[in-house]
This record gives structure tokens, sequence and C-alpha cells, in this order.
């Protein structure tokens, strides 16, 4: 009985020890992902693409569309952080922000800013805090929309005023849980008429599951937990927070919604069920792609299913 008992121990203790140490390190991996220097450091080894409707794409709206611009500055909590107006080409339909995910860029939106030029929208392109032309913060992190969300909010301020027109605003990845935190905490929050999401990160321990998961390794879920607990202690940000789908399923303006089933980084699932969840208008987007990629799997269906979203917005 004493051998069972120390064996008992013995395993149990192994047990604890595997899942506190994996749990620990996905973790670090987790605060990795939302550290400025280390997101950097892998894109500035990547050749940018010559394609300006690929992701990693470099180079002005001009350069890329052929489509005039102008720098504006957006003043922001932190300073003034640079974005892109492009003007509808004639009568102007409306008015929109787009909003990259983390680490990436104001050329990003350069699938939708050419589906919206199209279709007579004024686009303004932004970065926020962190991006290589802003003001960084103290602590060199990215906060999951918890810290970007006052950026966002002075850049809609930029391209319509407290009194102007709504807009619509497009997010990717991470630009959906900055809007989703706009959406939670502005009191300018009503000036949105509409959102766009492609691959929303929705829910920070969702993404940390789901990180947990594809590694491969035994007790997922338990490594998860262990992560969502080390995560906020290394950066101070309360992540727990993080978390934008309720704000998404009350919000009572016309949703479009793309998601791949592929996505290695924010899992698909919660997209799902914040459509299912969704009693508003909304335009959904499935595919089998890896992150924002949809566009790239189906063009054809991307082009109609935003088009179909933009031609039934109310006035």
């Amino acid at each position: 009985m004493r051998l069972i008992l120390v064996f008992v121990f013995i395993l149990a203790l192994s047990f604890a020890t595997y899942v506190g140490v994996a749990g620990y390190f996905l973790g670090q991996a987790a605060v990795g992902l939302l550290t400025v220097g280390n997101i950097s450091s892998v894109l500035s080894t990547a050749t940018p693409p010559t394609d300006p409707l690929a992701l990693g794409y470099r180079g002005t709206p001009m350069a890329a569309l052929g489509l005039p611009f102008q720098t504006v500055s957006v003043t922001t909590p932190l300073g003034p952080v640079e974005a892109w107006l492009v003007p509808a080409d004639g009568p102007e339909t409306g008015r929109a922000v787009y909003v990259h995910g983390i680490a990436g860029a104001k050329e990003d939106g350069y699938r939708h800013l050419a589906m919206l030029h199209q279709a007579g929208w004024t686009v303004l392109l932004i970065g926020y805090r962190n991006d290589p032309d802003a003001a960084a913060t103290d602590d060199g992190l990215y906060g999951f929309g918890l810290t970007e969300w006052p950026d966002l909010e002075a850049a809609i301020l930029t391209v319509t005023g407290p009194d102007g027109p709504p807009v619509l605003v497009v997010a990717e990845s991470m630009g959906g849980a900055i809007l989703g935190q706009f959406l939670a905490q502005s009191p300018q929050a009503g000036l949105v008429r509409a959102v766009a999401l492609d691959s929303p990160a929705l829910s920070f321990s969702a993404v940390i599951t789901h990180l947990a998961d594809g590694t491969g390794k035994p007790l997922p879920g338990l490594m998860a937990r262990v992560a969502q607990r080390v995560a906020p202690w290394r950066t101070g940000l309360p992540l727990d927070q993080a978390e934008v789908a309720a704000t998404y399923a009350a919000y009572p303006g016309p949703l479009f919604l793309a998601h791949g089933s592929a996505d290695g980084i924010v899992p698909i699932g919660p997209s799902q069920a914040l459509a299912a969840a969704r009693t508003a208008p909304t335009v959904t987007l499935w595919t089998g792609a890896d992150h924002l990629g949809s566009h790239a799997e189906d063009p054809a269906a991307y082009q109609a299913s935003f088009a179909a979203f933009l031609a039934n917005l109310p006035d």
C-alpha cells in the first residue's frame, strides 16, 4: 500500500509539474505575441509581396492601387499617428475607417479599400500605438484592444467629427478586439454605422486555448488555464476583460463577418457563435482559409458577399 501511495504521489507531482511548466511557457509565448519588439523582428525578415492585395505588401495607395490620398495626422492620447485618407471618386456614398491587426499596417486594408472605393466610399486607413510611425508605450506591449481603442476613437472623430455622419469600421484580427472595446467603452460608439470583421480576435482566452490545442501536447485545456493566469501577471494587463463577443452580439447595426476554418491564430468557433447569437442584420462568409486568408482563397465570393453587405446598409 505504501508503494502505491508513493507512486500516486509521484504521478500527481509529475502531472502538476507538467501542467504548470507547459502552461507557464504557453503563457510566455502569449506574452511574446503581445510584445512589439518580438513581432517587429520577425516581420523585418520577411520579403514583402508585390501584389497590393496580399498581406504584407508595403506602399502607398497611389503606388498600390493608383488612388490619390492625403496623409493626415490623428491626435491620439499618446500623440499624433499617421493615417491615409483616400477620398471617394465622385459622389460620396459613406465614410469608412480601416483598423489593422497585431503588428499589421495600414496597407493591410487594401483589399477592403479597393472594394469600398469602387462603391463610392471615402476611407481612412489608420495606425495606432506601437506602430512604427506612432508613439510607443512604455511597456512595449500590444493590449489586445484594451489599450488601443482610444486611438480608434480619435481616428473616427478625425474622419467624421462628433456631430458628423456615422461611419463603417472595417477591422481585422486584433483590430476586431480594438473595435469591440471601442464599442463597449467609448461615448462615441454611436458614430459606428456598421461593422465589417475579418478573422476577428473576439476573445483572448479563446486564442490562448487555440494555441494550446495547436501544440499537440497532452492536456491542452489545463495548459491554457495556467497560461491565462501567467499572461496577465507578466503583462499587468487585465486580459480577462479582453472579451468582446457579447458586445458584437448586442451591436444593433449591420455586421459583416468573414473567417476561415484553418485559422491557426484566431479560432473560428467564437465567430460562428457570434453569428448565431446576432439578431441584427448579419452577412457571413465561412471559408477553409488560414488567418486573414478568406479573400485570397476565393476573391470572387468575398467581393460578392462584401458588396451585398454594402448594398443593404441603411441610409
